[in-house]
Formats: C-alpha cells, structure tokens, sequence
C-alpha cells in the first residue's frame, strides 16, 4: 500500500513538474494582455478606460457568476438562469476562505481547476497513446489553443473541462462511478453538459458485450447523470421562474436563431471582407481550422472524441451570432489533442506554439477593450 502511495506522489509531482511551465507561461501572456488592452484603452480613449477592463479576471461572463454567486439568480436578470448553478455555488462556498469575496473564490477556483486540467490532459493522452512527448505538447497547446485564457478568468470553462477530461478517462477504462460524477458536474454547471451522454453512451456499448449485468447498469447510469444534473436544475427553474426550458431558451435573444453549421460558415466567408469583418467576420477563419481538426480528430483518435467534439462544435456554429466561438473550441478539448498531433514536428510545433501565444495576448487584450466577446 504505501509503495503504491508512494508511485502515485510521484506521478503527481512529475505531472505537477511537467505542466506548471505552460499553465504559468499562459498567466504571464493574459497579464500581457491585460496590459496592452490599458494602453490601448489609455491611448485611444483616455481616461474613459471600457467597463470591461476594469473587472480584470472577473469580466464578461465572470461578473454573471459573481453576482449569482454572491446574490443568487433573483439579483440578476433572467439572462442569467443560463449560467448554471455549481460554479457560482461554489463560488459561494469558498468565499468563507477569500473574505466574504465571491469574485476572488470563482478566479481561484478556476485557476486551480485548470491546473488539474493541464494534469489531466497529460494523463489521458499518455493513457490513450503512451507518449509523453505528445501528453506535453498537448498540454501545452490545451492551455494556449483560441479562447483558452478564459480559464484563467471567472469563468466555469476551467471547471467543466477538467470533468470532461476526467469523464473520459473513466469511461475509456471502464470507471463507470467516476464517469458518473463527472457527468453530473457536467451538466450542473454548463449547458454543453448533456454533450457527455454521447461519447458515455458509445464506450458503454463498446464494451456491452463482455459486461455483466451490474457493469451495464452502471454504465447507463454514467451515460444518464448529465441529464439528471441538468434536470434537476430545470425543475429548480420551473419551479421559481415558472419555465423550466428557460437555461436554453433564454439567450435566443443572443446567440440569434438557428442554422445550419455548413451554410453558416459559408456565408460567413464574406463576413470577413465587409462590415462585420471585426466582428463574426473574425471567428470564420478559427471556424474552418475547428472544423479541419474535427476531420482529423475521428481519424486520429477514437469515435467517442470525435462525436463529443462534433456536438460541442456544433452548438457553436448552428448559432447565428458567432461570438464567443474560440471559447467553444477550446471546450471541444478532442480539438486541441488533434493539433498536437499534426505539430509533431519540432519545426511546426515552435510555429504553432509562438502563433497560439499571441493569439492568447491578442484575443485578451480584445476582450478587455470590449471590442471581441469572449
């Protein structure tokens, strides 16, 4: 037992040694952000610096959690029942230890959770193809892929893919209680949460045939617990707001009404030479290399991360307004274990990671001016 305790302390430490570079680097290239947004701010408009701004690592999306965090759902308008209830509540329980502040709990938490998420992906991909090598670079590319530097923000992004990832360990080796738990964490706090059924459901049936009776009952289990997290919640909502399809009918208004992914790519390519080239003009180009790493992510890996992947990326881009799709990408994590595939060559992996890192910069500094919507 305590040899066995002893391994795994070291394997902790290993990882721990393995992902804290790129986990820091990526803090180091938002506060670069940061930095560049209040120059430009100071520059452009002076004394007049974007509400955004100064929010800091709470902005956007972030000052929803806080306010349902510190207030609940009936200090906030009822845009906010999209926002799912366990980040915020938690949020809520670890202000005891930040002061009464519930915006420093939810950046804590979330920083902390995208530590273990940098953890858990090495873990999986050395689980899944026995490299380090690539388990770092995956790492690496995880924590500067598009939109990944609202995991260091107030954001429940950090805390739903590190279940995500850890789902899919557990189904992949056929931990049926932990993918239960993970399931439930996923559909308690974002509404991409029930995505996790599918990938649940094909790796149950891909060992159907040689489980026992109690083995597939749990497994279905695991495939139902996102819909009975989410569930609960509905019925926590029907009961208060009197409209239980509120969490997903209430960002119409935002997202705009539905299409179909093809043709909203297509007619976004001449988005990017008109008047909304700053706007969903700008997203089209990360569209199409979503959408090329999906190819490649059911011919690299199994079809449970390609499906996963393809419902994530799908919810993005049947919306009409694109915002926030980089964002999206990211929660497609199979996405980002695909292109540290393709950058396996030193050469091209230098390129990708330099270009991910001023992506990183860029896009921050953009969601601090207000002018990108992360």
């Amino acid at each position: 037992m305590s040899s066995t305790i002893s391994t795994r302390s070291k394997l902790a430490i290993n990882d721990l040694r393995e992902v804290i570079v790129p986990w820091m680097t990526t803090r180091i290239l938002i506060a670069a952000g940061f930095v560049t947004a209040y120059a430009a701010s100071e520059h452009l408009v002076p004394n007049d610096r974007p509400n955004v701004l100064t929010e800091g690592l709470i902005a956007w999306d972030g000052t929803w959690y806080r306010d349902i965090a510190a207030h609940g759902y009936n200090s906030v308008s009822p845009d906010g029942l999209r926002f799912f209830p366990l980040f915020p509540l938690l949020g809520r329980a670890f202000s005891v230890v930040t002061l009464g502040r519930t915006d420093v709990a939810l950046i804590l938490i979330a920083n902390v959770a995208s530590l273990l998420l940098a953890i858990a992906i090495r873990r999986l991909v050395i689980f899944e193809r026995g490299s380090k090598e690539l388990a770092n670079r995956a790492v690496w590319i995880v924590c500067l892929f598009p939109g990944a530097f609202v995991l260091a923000w107030g954001y429940a992004e950090a805390l739903w893919l590190l279940a995500a990832v850890f789902g899919f360990w557990a189904l992949r080796t056929r931990r049926w209680g932990w993918a239960i738990a993970a399931g439930l964490i996923l559909g308690f706090s974002r509404p991409l949460g029930i995505a996790f059924a599918a990938p649940a459901a094909i790796e149950l049936a891909r060992v159907w045939r040689q489980s026992k009776s109690n083995e597939r009952a749990v497994g279905v289990a695991a495939v139902l617990s996102p819909f009975a997290a989410t569930g609960v919640y509905m019925l926590w909502v029907n009961k208060a707001f009197g409209d239980a399809w509120l969490p997903f009918t209430v960002q119409n208004h935002l997202r705009g009404t539905s299409a179909n992914p093809v043709t909203r790519i297509w007619d976004g390519l001449s988005q990017m030479f008109g008047s909304e080239r700053l706007g969903d003009g700008l997203h089209i180009p990360f569209a199409i290399a979503f959408v090329v790493l999906l190819v490649l992510t059911f011919r690299w890996w199994p079809v449970s991360y390609g499906i996963f992947a393809a419902i994530v990326l799908a919810a993005a881009l049947g919306a009409e307004n694109l915002n926030s799709l980089e964002r999206y990408g990211i929660n497609a994590f199979p996405l980002a274990l695909s292109l540290a595939v393709a950058t396996r060559n030193p050469k091209a992996e230098r390129v990708v990671i330099t270009v991910l890192a001023g992506g990183v910069v860029a896009l921050s500094a953009l969601a601090w001016t207000g002018a990108y919507v992360p």
